[in-house]
Order: C-alpha cells, then sequence, then structure tokens
C-alpha cells in the first residue's frame, strides 16, 4: 500500500503550478501540512476491506495521506476543475488505489461511486459541510463510518447533550442515526487561506438500528417547529403543529413544561410517533 518511494512535490508546487488559490465561494480552505492529514487518516482507522470517499480533495493534500493507508480504494470526489490536473498526477502513480471523479458531492450516490464497506473522510467545504452530512444520513447503508472536519461551533453542536446550549436540531436528527464523538482540534494557522474559527476532526459511526422508532421527515419537521423556539415550552410551541398539544405530550410521556433542550433523542422519537399517529389533531379526538 502507499505511494512511489519517489518523493511526491510538495503541496505548495503543486498549488502554484496549477493556479490553486482557494475560492471562497466554494468554501476552500486547504491542509497542506501532511502531518496533519496523516493524523486525519490515521483517526480514521482504515481497514483493508473498505473504499474510502473523500469529498471536496482540493490539491489532493488529504487525499495522499488516504492513499500512503491500508485502504483498499480511495475515491476522490472534487468539483473545481482547476485541482483535477493535479489529482490525476495523483492517480497515475497510486497503482490503481485512486479513482478521480469529478463531481458535485451535493448531487452525487455515494453507493453509485464505491463499493461497500465504505468510510467518508473529508475536510469539508465550510459553506456546505452541514448540508453534506444531512445529505448522507439517509442513505447510511454500507457506510462503516465518516471522519470529517467541521468548524468547532458545528463540531460542538453535532456532539450536544441535552442541557446545554450547543443541543439543538442538528445534535438529534444526527445522534439518533449516529454515534458522535469530537477526536481533535485543528488550528486556524494549520489551513490556507487562514479561517476565522477553530475547526474539529469529529468521528460519526452508524448506528445499526435508530436510536428509537421514528420517520425521519417527522423527526426534522419537529425538531425545525421547537427548537425555532427554544425558549418556550413545548406545550405551546407544539401548537404550531398539532391543535391540542398537551394530548401530544401526554401521549408520548413528556412533560408540558419541557423546554426542547431538556428532553432527549429518545423522548423526540416518542413525540414524533404520536404526532404520526394523530395524537393531538382534531380529527384523533373526533375518532
Amino acid at each position: 500500500m502507499g505511494l512511489p518511494h519517489q518523493p511526491l512535490p510538495p503541496l505548495r508546487d503543486v498549488i502554484a503550478k496549477h493556479g490553486l488559490r482557494a475560492r471562497k465561494s466554494l468554501g476552500q480552505n486547504f491542509i497542506l501540512d501532511l502531518n496533519l492529514t496523516r493524523r486525519i487518516a490515521r483517526a480514521a482507522e482504515l481497514k483493508c476491506d473498505v473504499t474510502v470517499v473523500e469529498i471536496g480533495s482540493g490539491p489532493g493534500g488529504l487525499t495522499r495521506a488516504l492513499v500512503e493507508s491500508s485502504a483498499r480504494r480511495v475515491v476522490a470526489i472534487e468539483l473545481d476543475t482547476r485541482a483535477l490536473d493535479a489529482l490525476r498526477e495523483l492517480e497515475q502513480v497510486s497503482d490503481g488505489r485512486l479513482i478521480v471523479i469529478q463531481a458535485d458531492a451535493l448531487n452525487i450516490d455515494i453507493s453509485k461511486v464505491a463499493v461497500p464497506p465504505i468510510q467518508i473522510v473529508a475536510n469539508l467545504p465550510y459553506n456546505i459541510a452541514t448540508k453534506l452530512l444531512l445529505n448522507y444520513l439517509p442513505f447510511l447503508d454500507g457506510v462503516r463510518r465518516m471522519t470529517l472536519t467541521f468548524q468547532k461551533e458545528v463540531a460542538s453542536r453535532l456532539s450536544a447533550t441535552p442541557g446545554s446550549k450547543q443541543y439543538g436540531r442538528l445534535s438529534v436528527i444526527i445522534q439518533w442515526l449516529c454515534e458522535v464523538k469530537v477526536l481533535f482540534e485543528i488550528p486556524a494557522r494549520a489551513f490556507t487561506p487562514e479561517p476565522k474559527v477553530t475547526s474539529c476532526v469529529v468521528d460519526f459511526v452508524p448506528r445499526s438500528q435508530p436510536l428509537a422508532p421514528a420517520k425521519m421527515s417527522t423527526l426534522e419537521r419537529l425538531t425545525e417547529v421547537v427548537f425555532s423556539q427554544r425558549r418556550k415550552m413545548l406545550r405551546t410551541s407544539l401548537k404550531h403543529l398539532c391543535h391540542q398539544s398537551e394530548a401530544l405530550l401526554e401521549a408520548a410521556g413528556v412533560v408540558p413544561t419541557s423546554r426542547p433542550e431538556e428532553i432527549g433523542i429518545v423522548e423526540f422519537c416518542a413525540l414524533a410517533r404520536a404526532l404520526d399517529a394523530g395524537f393531538g389533531s382534531r380529527n384523533r379526538e373526533i375518532g
């Protein structure tokens, strides 16, 4: 496994050669420290049977570390056409273990480009990181693990627990489907250009079953409504979803005076099931 013994050119030279100045419009912030990209690859604990999917490969810093790993194959997905020539050069010396795909990660079906078991490892573009993660959630079959870089503020929300200020809709939806752990921080100075925020590498292990039964669409709608009014009691905020919010809360076994940050994911799932069953609606009461 790995790249040829002949040293590859420094990433700064690759950037200069191909005119790969980071573009704000694409949310690009490159990691050029190969020791750091190797640390990210090690944190992913890649095994010899996995196909790694990398989103937003840029000049190929993390890509190099992934190809050096024990992974069976690496699929690099990159939208920026300027980066393709640089990545193709890496592809040519990878002994067939690297496949480069020019595509918009927001529109690609990962199951169509990678054979399970799959791990997703990426320094995600800041401007679409959360959206990309939410896009993956309904399609985690075959995905063993995701090791992704986010702004620290987003990482805190992803891993937050009930009772904390960071706990919200994102915490509930992600942790319902995955075990989440913040692995380590990356200082702003490690990126080019240097962002104004610290970043974190976050580990996601898909659960064999969701934490509790619920429809994802209902859970998303429910959490969106109540966390948009997080200072209100649930009996008040839930009136936007049903006519008799206290009947809904009673059916779910949730205290009506609770606020959204005070209840756990299992309770949110109970509320989602009760909502789908019609508790609190006029039709249910008449019936």
